[in-house]
């Protein structure tokens, strides 16, 4: 079932929409032996460059086949920041699991307001009402993996077809999951290229950025969530902690399978593809 999305207009006339493309260009890119060595050749050129040196890469390369998913974290707000800079055409979505926080969804507005981006909320085929009552409950309390697998993997899903590639603001420094990420790579659980500007940065980097050029953030950040995902799986964190250490706390759980290298057994349940593939 395809997700619907937060009005009853498609998206913007001003965003390039995902079937939007160069006559003649494949529907989906195939992860042949070529392509990842040529994918592996940018990785390494673009090694040691700036962010916006890889956006700007990102949107030269793929424009308007290019996308990002967003969840209005620090990393995202300040990829938002540069793609209204360099191409704010540029198809940005939110997976809106209907669980957000009400400051994320502010935030959102915040960013229309100042940058001219309008993020598209992309929802899945059923409400939260509709949806826990199928599992008898809220299923993120016996089974997460699940959840986030409906609510966001499937939805990604759907959102990206007609895409070739997506960006993420996901850091080397994050996690262990997120410590080998190339700059630019081959997603194989969404068969797209993933380009990741802000793999070699810093939290300090990126806050550095925030507070000089007054880029919106979540208000959430200052009162100790430094990850935010859906509210009933994220909690503030102590002091010491690690900054993922409040999302999904006390479960065996550390990523919500966007960018896992290995695929949920959530995802492998359900016969999609179980082979590694990359993660905002």
């Amino acid at each position: 079932m395809a997700a619907s999305i937060d009005s009853p207009a498609a998206r913007p006339a001003d965003v390039a929409p995902p079937a939007q493309s160069e006559p003649g260009a494949p529907l989906q890119l195939e992860g042949t032996p070529e392509l990842l060595a040529e994918l592996a050749e940018h990785s390494r050129r673009l090694e040691h460059a700036l962010p916006e040196e890889i956006i700007r890469f990102a949107v030269e390369r793929y424009f308007p086949r290019l996308t990002m998913a967003t969840a209005f974290g620090p990393e995202g707000c300040v990829i938002l920041y540069y793609l209204a800079r360099i191409q704010p055409r540029t198809y940005v979505f939110n997976l809106d699991t209907g669980y957000q926080f009400a400051e994320t969804l502010e935030l959102r507005d915040r960013i229309a307001s100042k940058y001219g981006i309008e993020v598209e909320l992309r929802r899945p085929a059923t409400t939260i009402a509709e949806y826990e009552a199928q599992h008898g409950g809220p299923l993120y309390r016996t089974n997460p993996d699940q959840c986030c697998f409906d609510r966001k993997v499937t939805v990604l899903r759907d959102s990206v077809r007609g895409m070739h590639a997506w960006m993420s603001g996901i850091r080397r420094d994050q996690s262990a999951d997120r410590a080998a990420a190339p700059v630019v790579g081959w997603d194989r659980k969404f068969n797209l290229v993933k380009i990741s500007p802000l793999a070699n940065w810093t939290k300090k980097d990126i806050w550095k950025l925030i507070t000089e050029e007054d880029i919106p953030y979540n208000p959430l950040h200052d009162q100790g969530y430094p990850s935010i995902g859906c509210w009933p799986c994220t909690r503030s964190v102590m002091f010491g902690e690690d900054e993922r250490a409040g999302r999904w706390s006390g479960m065996a759980k550390t990523e919500c399978g966007l960018h896992t290298l290995e695929a949920p057994a959530a995802e492998t349940s359900e016969g999609a593809n179980a082979t590694p593939g990359s993660e905002g």
